[in-house]
């Protein structure tokens, strides 16, 4: 059953969520020429570049900060948006990417400026705590990060 699922994992990332699976197998690639390589984390391929910024997915494809990937919560966080993308394939960049990158920067923004002490909490908007919730379901236990 268990290879099943993987296949099932696969088919549909590779089908229904192929927008974004193709864009990560293009940073892939890149990475791969680069020197940086690959690992494995629950059938997700996930990249370690630079520090302090987080992670980000790509249907099967994970990148992450150095400090962001030792953390399993921030991982499981990141498995959760690619269980997004099986979920909502082709509207995946519209209504979970885009607007998760654009939120994102601007929070960067506003901590810059020095009034992050405003902002709600980075999990209060429904697509980054359905991806924690998603990650913590579907592969381990709650996390602490």
């Amino acid at each position: 059953m268990k290879i099943l699922k993987k296949i099932a994992f696969y088919l549909i990332q590779f089908t229904w969520g192929l927008p974004m699976t193709i864009t990560g197998a293009i940073v892939a690639v890149a990475l791969l020429c680069g020197g940086i390589k690959a690992k494995l984390f629950n059938g997700y391929i996930y990249f370690v570049v630079g520090k302090n910024w987080g992670g980000v997915n790509f249907g099967c494809f994970i990148v992450m900060s150095e400090n962001s990937s030792r953390s399993k919560y921030a991982m499981l966080h990141e498995a959760g948006h690619g269980i997004q993308n099986l979920m909502y394939g082709f509207l995946m960049p519209f209504i979970v990417s885009i607007p998760s990158t654009i939120r994102y920067w601007y929070r960067r923004f506003i901590i810059h400026i020095g009034k992050g002490d405003a902002l709600p909490d980075y999990y209060s908007i429904w697509f980054e705590k359905q991806a924690s919730e998603l990650g913590e379901k579907y592969y381990g236990a709650k996390a602490v990060g």
